[in-house]
């Protein structure tokens, strides 16, 4: 993609703040999410470890001179898909810790490396001392592709700020961005082009790169990997267990036992296809349990529509299945979205089977309730009394009172209802 086709990223912010208060960033994501092409608009010296002919070279001088290899040209340096010399992550942190100087590398990868990469958590009891951080990349929200008009914001509403908005997207648009997905390469172009991208991804996943992890050897079996994948994507936006997945799978094959199932699972993470969405646990006022258990997900939700087969016109037959994947789309922008304020995603379910099906936690500790309705106005309104109980069941005291309650629709209109609760179609959001 030239300089001219570059779509912004909300992602851009995140690299360029990144480049000014670290000594290197760490880009992981799926493949396809445009993490090179973001990066090398960044950088000044580009080591491309994708093409063959060139990567056997570059892999034999970081072995012979880590130093010289990571020394190539003026910084920035890219090493684009880092995790063919991942040995050089100890170099990495010896050239950040030498000088002290910020935006000297930009690591990029499809895949989890499992050298000691330093998470905002993990960073200050790292021998980096806090100079390298690692940013997760997705694929693109709807407010990115043009989609939502971004009318809403996340932040002026925890700031208290909300003005009635229109999206002109209906149904029938949401139904088709489920099954096109984020992907940069489908944006802007002929519908049937754009829909061929997910697909085709997930053909890559389950007919090769499932199988080309080292760290977890698998036995190539695209069949397995196609069982796995469709039963993910039925219990797509559920809390579902392991065993519930597994028993959907097995099918009679009694060679996909539990320790093959957890290799798959395992694999799928690392290569970023899933990220399943945490718990969120407050401290409430009452005696209800919380449950902790994480719900399901794709990182994009049209690999879940891929991997079932669907098609914009063939989700209007299995409404629950569409219900489930448009909450995976809303989840999948809050996430794009909350990384770019600095927020975290989570998911609120108790003991009286009450869900919120996303919590917002913004970085100075305050908190929204999110509700996900495909449906009317009757699930609307019942969507916002159940955040309401929620909410009056926190103890505020400890927790601080909700900066907002908030249920996205597939409507039009955004509005504030007469209990304070917003209702905002996902096609007017934005960070």
């Amino acid at each position: 993609m030239s300089e001219k086709e570059y779509i912004s990223r909300l992602f851009d912010g995140i690299v360029e703040f990144a480049l000014k208060s670290k000594g290197a960033l760490v880009i992981v994501g799926p493949k396809w999410c445009g993490k090179s092409t973001t990066a090398k608009r960044y950088a000044k010296t580009i080591i491309d470890l994708m093409p063959l002919e060139s990567r056997n070279e570059y892999i034999e001088l970081a072995k012979i001179s880590p130093a010289n290899f990571l020394n190539y040209g003026p910084k920035p340096i890219l090493v684009d898909e880092w995790q063919h010399v991942s040995f050089v992550w100890d170099q990495v942190k010896y050239e950040v810790d030498k000088t002290g100087e910020f935006g000297q590398y930009i690591l990029t990868g499809s895949v989890t490396d499992k050298s000691r990469t330093e998470t905002d958590e993990e960073s200050s009891r790292h021998t980096g001392n806090g100079r390298i951080i690692r940013k997760m990349m997705r694929t693109m929200s709807l407010f990115e592709t043009g989609d939502s008009n971004g009318a809403v914001s996340l932040q002026d509403l925890k700031n208290g700020r909300f003005s009635q908005a229109v999206s002109k997207k209906d149904i029938n648009d949401y139904a088709y961005y489920i099954c096109r997905g984020g992907w940069p390469v489908a944006i802007g172009k002929a519908r049937d082009v754009s829909l061929a991208q997910a697909r085709d991804y997930y053909e890559v996943v389950v007919t090769d790169d499932i199988f080309s992890l080292k760290d977890i050897p698998l036995k190539k079996d695209e069949q397995k990997a196609r069982k796995l994948m469709r039963s993910y994507a039925r219990n797509v936006s559920i809390a579902a267990a392991d065993a519930t997945l597994l028993e959907d799978c097995v099918g009679g094959d009694e060679t996909f036992d539990k320790d093959v199932f957890a290799k798959y699972l395992n694999a799928l993470r690392n290569l970023y296809v899933i990220e399943e969405l945490p718990a969120w646990n407050p401290n409430l006022r009452s005696q209800t349990a919380i449950r902790t258990k994480e719900t399901r997900h794709f990182t994009d939700p049209s690999i879940g529509a891929a991997a079932l087969g669907i098609t914009p016109e063939g989700i209007f037959k299995d409404i629950t299945t569409f219900g489930l994947l448009f909450e995976s789309l809303v989840v999948h922008d809050l996430r794009v979205y909350a990384d770019a304020i600095g927020a975290h995603v989570y998911k609120y379910r108790d003991s009286k089977k009450r869900e919120a099906d996303a919590v917002l936690q913004f970085a100075d500790g305050s908190w929204a309730l999110i509700e996900v309705k495909l449906g009317g106005e009757d699930d609307i309104r019942k969507a916002a009394d159940n955040l309401i109980k929620i909410s009056n069941d926190i103890d505020c005291e400890r927790t601080g009172k909700p900066a907002f309650l908030m249920v996205v629709t597939k409507n039009k209109v955004a509005y504030r209802m007469e209990n304070g609760v917003y209702v905002v179609p996902l096609c007017c959001l934005k960070n």
